[in-house]
């Protein structure tokens, strides 16, 4: 059997005594904490948690959006009720009532900086590490674009932004989060134009692109289907997709036996949606299923649906575990 490696998508529940004591020690050591529960639990790529992007006044979010909104140049964060309603009428996304920032300027890289927050991950596992961004799609489709044209204008500037910064980050998988295109399809074709601008940029030697449909309070935020994305997934420069299985079922999976050689698959295995730890046993059986479908070349990597910010940190860690012995189970023919 070809290589199956277990990974996280990203995101790990913020501990309590981080939320009490956000100081950059605390950080640290909850970074430490979370990459030790990966090594033990035996994940071959070990993530953050995106801990990195903690911030005491929006724990809610992971800082999936805030995060990078609120560090760009050319954003301002307040709004006015008629900014908030004009969102509301125009963005289409029903899962978001207010934008995460109002364009007032051309957008520019201000103070963020991807680079440093891999560079204080980097020394504190040997494991090989994936980092993770927002996809600059996504960032365009939740903020207001006032003075551009238009959400597309503004993708392909946030692009130019975050290929910048990649350039430099040397991480062994580097992976775009993309949690919106699901819902809106038929923008597939320009939404790979930006993402492979940040794609070509990486300076990582393996690429993922992450596509799932939300996660919020253990619910789906958007609805829709693969089979109108695999044109996009065709289009993207990448190694492999990161993709959502667990909680939808695995009947789409078909439609994968068509997609480019050149594109490993990622199956998730793992529900992020529900509390109850599967056991190695469930795990196994949902890796063998999508083998059989598609073969051991195209399925490369398992993992969860999606980050596990909103879990309990028992359940989560518990999921870990559950993810790697089924994966074992497996390889080993159990």
């Amino acid at each position: 059997m070809t290589t199956l490696r277990t990974t996280l998508v990203g995101s790990y529940p913020i501990p309590d005594w981080l939320r009490a004591f956000p100081t950059r020690p605390a950080l640290r050591d909850a970074i430490l904490v979370f990459l030790k529960t990966q090594e033990l639990a035996g994940i071959d790529v070990v993530t953050d948690g995106e801990l990195t992007r903690f911030d005491v006044n929006h724990p809610e979010t992971n800082g999936m959006i805030d995060y990078f909104t609120s560090r760009l140049s050319g954003i301002r964060q307040t709004l006015t009720r008629g900014e908030a309603a004009r969102f509301r009428e125009e963005s289409a996304l029903a899962y978001r009532r207010e934008p995460a920032g109002i364009v007032v300027d051309k957008v520019g890289e201000g103070v963020l900086n991807l680079p440093a927050d891999f560079a204080q991950v980097r020394p504190l596992t040997a494991k090989p590490l994936r980092f993770t961004l927002t996809s600059p799609y996504m960032l365009a489709k939740v903020v207001e674009p006032g003075c551009y044209p238009g959400r597309r204008d503004l993708a392909y500037d946030l692009a130019e932004i975050l290929a910048a910064q990649v350039e430099e980050i040397a991480a062994d998988v580097l992976q775009i989060d993309e949690a919106n295109l699901p819902g809106s399809p038929d923008d597939w074709s320009w939404a790979a134009d930006v993402l492979n601008q940040v794609l070509d940029a990486a300076a990582a030697e393996c690429k993922g692109v992450h596509l799932c449909f939300g996660n919020y309070g253990g619910q789906p935020v958007q609805s829709g289907s693969w089979d109108r994305l695999i044109g996009f997934f065709d289009s993207l420069h990448c190694d492999h997709l990161v993709l959502e299985f667990a909680r939808r079922g695995y009947a789409e999976l078909d439609r994968f036996r068509d997609l480019k050689p050149s594109i490993a698959l990622g199956i998730g295995v793992i529900d992020i949606k529900d509390n109850v730890i599967e056991s190695p046993d469930e795990v196994a059986r949902r890796i063998d299923a999508a083998i059989k479908m598609l073969g051991p070349e195209r399925i490369r990597w398992v993992h969860p649906d999606c980050g596990l910010w909103m879990l309990p940190r028992n359940v989560a860690d518990g999921k870990i575990r559950s993810l790697v012995a089924g994966r074992d189970l497996v390889v080993r023919g159990g």
